[in-house]
């Protein structure tokens, strides 16, 4: 049974294309190469350090905002 909750939708729609910019951007700092389009063949490691990356600077971001 499909769960109706689903956690890929965005909250704020109108940012998909700023983070999935940004997330291109993360992966070419790590050293991960994203094509465009499909990235199955993508390891599990690679997604988790571009992901976890993003989270790190997002969590920086809004730490320096609150100063």
């Amino acid at each position: 049974m499909a769960n109706s909750n689903n956690s890929n939708r965005s909250v704020v729609p109108e940012a998909k294309d700023a983070l999935n910019k940004f997330k291109y951007e993360v992966a070419s700092e790590v050293g991960v190469n994203l094509k465009d389009g499909y990235n199955g063949d993508l390891s599990s490691r690679d997604a988790g350090r571009i992901g976890g990356n993003m989270v790190r600077k997002m969590i920086q971001q809004a730490e320096n905002n609150m100063k």
